[in-house]
């Protein structure tokens, strides 16, 4: 049987490709095998790789190898992460000479992915993408995410917007399909629990034991925020003080409880999750946790008064569940986003002003009728259809030719 390799690297990938990976088992015509890396891996980032081990023994699918691409790499700074970026291109190089693929699945624009389809590129394996053609001015991850379009041969888009963009970037569109987002399939199709539940959840896997252990078990109450707040990559030192604005802004609202996941192993994430660390442990109504995990954050998502921060979540999986984003500076900038969404500055005033509209009657009954640009019937199901037809009748021809756009550069 043939064999597609599924890269990932963080949990909110993992999650996304969850559904993907059990439509393909389902399905029985390839064999999908789990290679897990990056901040998985790591204790401080919560270790997730135990949620793909409990996976893989519910829904039978192998996790082929576990690649430490961080060993020996402590930091966050720019010089890391390309020493990080170095490891992952050497290591998975020598993983795909050691055990070939009929084609690798990646998601997303995370650096790592970057030196992950380098090594598969060197190696002549296929490469499938999801979630090309999107745009993120404020984050590196705009050049990584077109970089990896090029380097592919399948193409997985949200919305018809971005396939139009990878097109444009001079891919063939027989080979780019506009199937929506997984992550808005798992949002509607999650086991949501109630809130009395999640918290007996969180606080049974003690997701965040340092700062739990100062003031009790989580306690969300009727009205919490759920928030992710991320360096932006392409701003020198900027994630100190925004997370402080931030704070700052969150503080002037003692009323609502936070629910915070800590930021991803970027450029500066260590030191925003410092900052939020030493909050927790000093405010009663903000609580940090390493991970939640994709059942316990869509939870907490459907219950909660409003989203806060810069997590692509908030732009794509959020407007489901009819619950006000607030997207917090350039990170996500250029992204397709509903009308629920409201874009601020960092700056602790529009933050607060952000958060005063996501409380305004009005506004709330409007963005209970409002639509998700990203949501489409049947993602995974499409998705897997479409790789296997792929695979099976041998169509990922490495060799592709550039595909012009005929446009009037006048206008």
């Amino acid at each position: 049987m043939k064999t597609i390799t599924i890269i990932t690297s963080t949990r909110a990938e993992y999650g996304l490709l969850r559904p993907l990976i059990k439509r393909l088992l389902d399905d029985g015509k390839v064999c999908p095998k789990v290679v897990a890396t990056g901040a998985h891996l790591l204790k401080e980032f919560g270790e997730t790789v135990k949620e793909i081990e409990k996976d893989s023994s519910e829904l039978g699918f192998e996790i082929d190898e576990k690649i430490d691409i961080f060993d020996g790499v402590k930091g966050d700074r720019p010089v890391d992460i390309s020493r990080i970026m170095g490891q992952a291109v050497t290591l998975f190089g020598e993983y795909f000479d050691r055990k070939r693929s009929d084609a690798i699945v990646v998601l997303g624009d995370r650096y790592e992915m970057l030196s992950v389809c380098s090594a598969a590129m060197n190696a002549r394996i296929p490469i499938i993408h999801i979630h090309g053609g999107e745009t993120t001015q404020g984050a590196v991850d705009e050049a990584v995410r077109h970089s990896i379009t090029k380097m592919s041969q399948l193409h997985f888009t949200s919305t018809e917007e971005y396939r139009k963009r990878v097109i444009q970037l001079g891919e063939n569109p027989s080979r780019v399909f506009n199937v929506g987002a997984l992550g808005v399939e798992n949002a509607c199709k999650a086991d949501i629990m109630a809130r009395d539940e999640l918290e007996k959840s969180i606080n049974s896997a003690r997701l965040n034991v340092a700062e739990r252990s100062q003031k009790g078990a989580v306690i969300l109450g009727d009205r919490y925020a759920v928030g992710t707040f991320h360096p932006v990559t392409l701003e020198d030192d900027s994630a100190e003080q925004q997370t402080n604005e931030l704070l700052a802004a969150a503080q002037q609202y003692s009323d609502i409880t936070y629910l915070f996941t800590k930021a991803g192993a970027d450029a500066g994430g260590r030191k925003v999750n410092e900052i939020l660390a030493k909050y927790a442990a000093e405010h009663d109504n903000f609580y940090l946790v390493d991970s939640l995990g994709m059942r316990r954050y869509l939870s907490a998502v459907k219950g909660a008064l409003f989203v806060i921060g810069n997590s692509s979540s908030g732009i794509i999986e959020v407007p489901s569940f009819h619950v006000p984003t607030i997207n917090i500076g350039d990170r996500q900038k250029g992204r397709v986003a509903a009308e629920s969404v409201i874009n601020c500055d960092t700056d602790q005033k529009s933050i607060a002003a952000a958060i005063d509209k996501t409380l305004d009657a009005s506004f709330r009954e409007k963005v209970k009728h409002n639509g998700n640009p990203y949501e489409k019937e049947g993602t995974s199901k499409m998705m897997a259809e479409i790789i296997e037809e792929f695979i099976l009748d041998d169509k990922l021809d490495l060799k592709k030719s550039f595909y012009d756009v005929d446009f009037d550069l006048s206008k």
